[in-house]
């Protein structure tokens, strides 16, 4: 098993791992700020301000706070606004990465074009030439 780990360290995989898992933990800060301080606010606007992550389902008779809070405190409850609330993030992040793939799968395209095809050789065209002439006749 450490001969295994070490050709795995040795082939580059364990720095690779390592920049991937620094660049995610960063980015996933980042999408979380944009979308609680950038996105959520504008969704809050159109909706009327209302906040779903208060809302919950008393599971117990013994609950009768209206804070989300002070409910979990007295009993039971289903908090089904804050999984609201993570769905809707969820889906404005998926819609958001979608775009991002979009638009650098466009780019690379671009990039990737196949060249105009190179001018045929003098072989090339005589014999193309042949080719019609024996097929008009």
């Amino acid at each position: 098993m450490l001969k295994e780990f070490r050709e795995f360290a040795m082939k580059g995989n364990v720095v690779d791992l390592a920049v991937g898992l620094i660049i995610g933990a960063a980015f996933g800060a980042i999408v979380s700020s944009l979308v609680a301080d950038v996105i959520m606010p504008v969704v809050g606007a159109v909706t009327g301000g209302i906040d779903f992550s208060n809302y919950f389902l008393p599971l117990s008779s013994k609950v009768t706070a209206g804070d989300l809070a002070e409910a979990k405190k007295q009993g039971a409850v289903l908090a089904w606004g804050h999984f609201l609330t993570l769905t809707i993030n969820f889906f404005i992040v998926a819609f958001a990465m979608f775009l991002v793939v979009r638009v650098m799968n466009k780019l690379r395209r671009h990039e990737e074009a196949a060249p105009a095809p190179a001018k045929p050789t003098p072989e090339v065209e005589l014999l193309t030439e042949i080719r019609d002439l024996l097929k008009k006749t």
